[in-house]
């Protein structure tokens, strides 16, 4: 039986440029719609170079069929969660949830401080149930709908539901990420979050203040008379009613007490819908088209239409159409794609033994404890980067950098925050990350458009490697010989 070799530096330099190179040609060719199919084509590929070096290293190609395999299995719980979504948001355009949230919301903020506000409701939030993806697919969709009715950037809200949902979501106890990274490292929880609010408190305020002063130039006359018409069209298109947002506090309930996430997804839309047949009947009716139904049949047509090919808007206004006609399973679907070839390519670089010799590689040049720090938080962007899953980017260069932390008298609580601080805020940058799809295709931007103002999520990891070498509450324990912890 032939054996198997490991990955030498050619087959890691190779196979990332190789793939970084087709990513960033992608983007060039096709900017902001590089998601819609390019990004895939891309993975895809790289994932096929891996495979073939793999191949060639000794490893047989069924061992890593299966590793892809099980990869993408990892994936099916996002899957399920991104169709229940869409379920979702059909079924709250239908129903009159989200156009109520807008209708109220542009009624009660002012544009001045509504990305401020944006950000610190969605960190509340977040911060309550545990989950950025619950708060961006149920607040997220009401603000940049808000957005879009008071002329305001979709870009800028989605940068600032983004980076309050993830300072929220990075927070709470009641988190996934939260509780992995400390699981990893072997540390407790509460302990962990302690630690993480040197670095993540500065950042959120940092954030706070750059949509404070992206504010400043907004104003509600400016505005106004795109306000007042955008409300009259809700009004005449929709019955806005406060019960109209029990879905949300459905949703929001449900997750907070940990009710797994397509269940909460689930019964959110099946509240839409029941307050759709209720509020809405005549939208009900219009969605079945015409079909030849009518009474209970049209109704029912509408219902199961709205579920897997959403909302069609007709309010006559096109912009304010483009916003609401959204939601459907079938709207998931290039998502789905996008997961699923990331998935592919990260199971297939990580059975060719390609992450495994990057990181060693990496692991070398970390003389100091703040270069050390900083190869952590690189190898966790490139995780995320390379295999499109925040989880992978958390367990990977957690297991992987335990070791190197504890021999240089480092406490793992160090390694924790870097981890949350770097493998968890960056996935939703990375437009073909589960995280990165999901926020934009949910909110309707894409990945790299909203980016820049992602203030959050670009400040934190930069704080947390400037602590390193400034070295700034960075734990400090004895080493192997004995004696007593130290923090400087």
């Amino acid at each position: 039986m032939e054996s198997v070799r490991p990955a030498g530096v050619v087959d890691v330099v190779v196979c990332v440029a190789a793939t970084v190179l087709l990513l960033g040609m992608s983007v060039v060719l096709f900017g902001s719609d590089s998601s819609q199919g390019a990004n895939q084509i891309a993975l895809v590929c790289g994932a096929a170079l891996a495979v073939g070096i793999g191949v060639k290293n000794g490893h047989r190609w069924k061992v890593i069929e299966q590793a892809i395999v099980s990869g993408i299995a990892t994936a099916v719980p996002a899957v399920m969660i991104l169709f229940s979504v869409g379920s979702l948001i059909g079924a709250w355009m239908l129903c009159g949830t989200v156009p109520t949230m807008i209708y109220y919301g542009m009624l009660l903020l002012d544009p001045a401080v509504f990305y401020l506000a944006t950000c610190l409701v969605c960190a509340v939030a977040a911060l309550s149930v545990g989950s950025s993806w619950t708060v961006a697919g149920t607040l997220g969709i009401g603000l940049i709908g808000i957005a879009v009715g008071m002329g305001l950037s979709v870009e800028i809200t989605a940068g600032a539901i983004i980076g309050g949902a993830y300072f929220g979501d990075k927070m709470s106890p009641l988190s996934d990420t939260t509780n992995l990274a400390p699981a990893v490292t072997g540390i407790d929880i509460f302990e962990h979050i302690r630690h993480m609010t040197w670095t993540t408190a500065p950042s959120l305020l940092l954030a706070l203040l750059a949509f404070a002063l992206l504010g400043l130039g907004e104003s509600r006359a400016q505005s106004q008379d795109s306000l007042d018409a955008t409300l009259e069209l809700l009004r005449s298109s929709f019955q806005i009613n406060p019960f109209l947002t029990a879905p949300v506090v459905l949703v929001v309930y449900l997750a907070a007490r940990k009710v797994p996430p397509v269940a909460t997804i689930l019964s959110g839309a099946a509240a839409g819908i029941g307050l759709a047949l209720f509020f809405q009947p005549d939208g009900v009716r219009a969605m079945a088209g015409d079909a030849g139904q009518s009474g209970a049949l049209a109704m029912w047509r509408g219902v199961w239409t709205v579920l897997f090919d959403g909302y069609a808007a007709s309010t006559g206004n096109a912009g304010l159409d483009s916003l609401l006609s959204r939601g459907g399973m079938g709207s998931m679907l290039t998502t789905v794609w996008l997961v699923l070839a990331a998935m592919a390519f990260g199971a297939a670089m990580e059975k060719a033994g390609i992450l495994d010799a990057l990181v060693t590689g990496l692991v070398k040049l970390s003389r100091s404890t703040g270069g050390l720090i900083a190869t952590t938080a690189g190898t966790c962007v490139g995780m995320n980067t390379l295999t499109g899953d925040q989880y992978i980017a958390i367990v990977l260069p957690g297991r992987m950098f335990r070791l190197e932390y504890a021999g240089r008298g480092l406490h793992e609580k160090n390694l924790a925050r870097v981890l949350e601080d770097t493998g968890t805020i960056t996935s939703p940058l990375v437009p073909w990350n589960t995280c990165g799809a999901y926020m934009a295709a949910t909110l309707g931007v894409p990945t790299l458009a909203y980016l820049p103002y992602c203030f959050f999520n670009l400040v934190n990891p930069l704080v947390s490697v400037a602590y390193g070498f400034a070295g700034f509450r960075i734990q400090r324990i004895a080493r192997a010989s004995g004696g007593a912890a130290q923090a400087r």
